[in-house]
């Protein structure tokens, strides 16, 4: 008797073990591009949510629906923080979570920060990493349960701003290839972009301009990181949802890109708000704003 106690015991362990979330590197150790070795160290706190600020070693946390669930279909997600830090379960891990309960694998980007201190070129960091992490979630499909053309992303804020540069920059060549992954595309399939910071122009966030491409930036690169202006008929098809009243990012960063996309002949979807402010993240008190994550669902279904 207690040696069936035992192996049950043992048994339910493995299964909890199994069930659990996966957390990898992007980079082969020692291997990360762009990196400098600093003084300078990754932190996190607890502000009601948690709070992740200077990354120094990029991940993807993996979290899969059971098999008889799934879709085939998984979603990268890119948490928000004006480049400046990361909401990594309000905007991260809870999204993840919440997609499993669709049948979609949700993935979340801990992806670098811009850094004068521990990073050459800056502004192409976020970028390095985001175009890494879709690669690697393709090479890991078949053994995730996940269709290679069923790959997406979703990005709020300025995770918004970097889930749009990966899906107008992704055949830009911004980090020498290291392995087999790199030979993967980084497009995504599909893409969802929540209060997204789109605009380096007149309407855009500035801590998020600043702290990715400095104070004085170039016409050049203000331009090159306005995303609105980097679409073309391969951009991939986009969710968009905003809050009109959002007071951090106006309301016309979607805006620009929902016209830049129908101008490009590219499938949008956009849901405007009356109410809802800035960083709402799944609304769950919100009635009418929780809305969007059936919209967008609806619009996943769409899709396939």
């Amino acid at each position: 008797m207690i040696k069936k106690l035992f192996y049950g015991v043992i048994v339910l362990i493995c299964m909890t073990i199994s069930a659990q979330d996966t957390i990898m590197p992007l980079w082969p150790n020692g291997k990360i591009p762009n990196h400098v070795k600093s003084e300078e160290k990754e932190t996190h706190r607890e502000e009601g949510i948690l709070i992740i600020s200077k990354v120094q070693d990029p991940t993807i946390e993996v979290y899969l629906p059971s098999e008889r669930n799934a879709t085939g279909e998984a979603m990268l997600i890119f948490p928000g923080g004006g480049y400046g830090v990361l909401a990594y379960d309000w905007e991260g891990t809870d999204i993840a979570k919440f997609l499993n309960g669709k049948g979609i694998a949700g993935i979340v980007v801990k992806y670098r920060l811009p850094s004068e201190v521990s990073q050459v070129d800056k502004h192409n960091v976020p970028l390095i990493d985001a175009q890494r992490a879709i690669r690697l979630v393709r090479s890991k499909a078949e053994s995730w349960n996940i269709k290679s053309d069923k790959i997406g992303i979703i990005g709020f804020s300025a995770g918004g701003h970097l889930a749009s540069t990966l899906g107008t920059h992704y055949n830009e060549k911004v980090y020498e290839p290291l392995d087999t992954v790199d030979k993967l595309s980084a497009r995504p399939d599909f893409m969802a972009l929540g209060y997204p910071v789109i605009t380096f122009g007149g309407k855009t966030h500035g801590g998020s301009k600043k702290n990715l491409i400095g104070e004085n930036p170039s016409e050049a690169m203000i331009g090159h990181f306005s995303n609105e202006k980097q679409v073309s008929a391969e951009t991939p098809p986009t969710f968009l949802m905003h809050a009109t009243d959002d007071g951090a990012v106006p309301v016309e960063n979607s805006l620009l890109f929902f016209q830049a996309l129908r101008d490009n002949g590219v499938s949008a979807t956009m849901h405007i708000y009356p109410k809802g402010g800035h960083g709402f993240s799944l609304a769950k008190k919100d009635n009418h704003l929780r809305g969007w994550t059936e919209r967008m669902f609806e619009w996943i279904e769409s899709l396939r």
